[in-house]
């Protein structure tokens, strides 16, 4: 776990940040669901802000939609230029 953290911080690591935060936020979305359930089982609400919902939702679903179009990215990058160098060699 300590090598994780000193890994996530390094500038040259291998570790896609904005995947952990969306999974940290995704976390703390199933957590308050889980309690939420617990809760009205037993009949007491559980009063979650409205706005503090849609923050770990936007987290979220920004993180992972950033993460994914970031892949998307990268792959049309590396096969146009992959591409290119073909060009050059022939």
């Amino acid at each position: 776990m300590k090598n994780f953290f000193k890994n996530l911080f390094d500038d040259n690591n291998t570790i896609n940040e904005k995947a952990v935060v969306g999974f940290i936020a995704f976390m703390m979305l199933c957590i308050a669901l889980a309690v939420d359930l617990i809760t009205g089982y037993f009949g007491a609400p559980l009063l979650i802000n409205k706005f503090i919902f849609d923050g770990f939702m936007v987290l979220v679903l920004g993180s992972f939609g950033i993460a994914s179009v970031d892949k998307w990215m990268n792959k049309k990058d590396k096969h146009e230029e992959d591409k290119d160098n073909n060009q050059i060699e022939e």
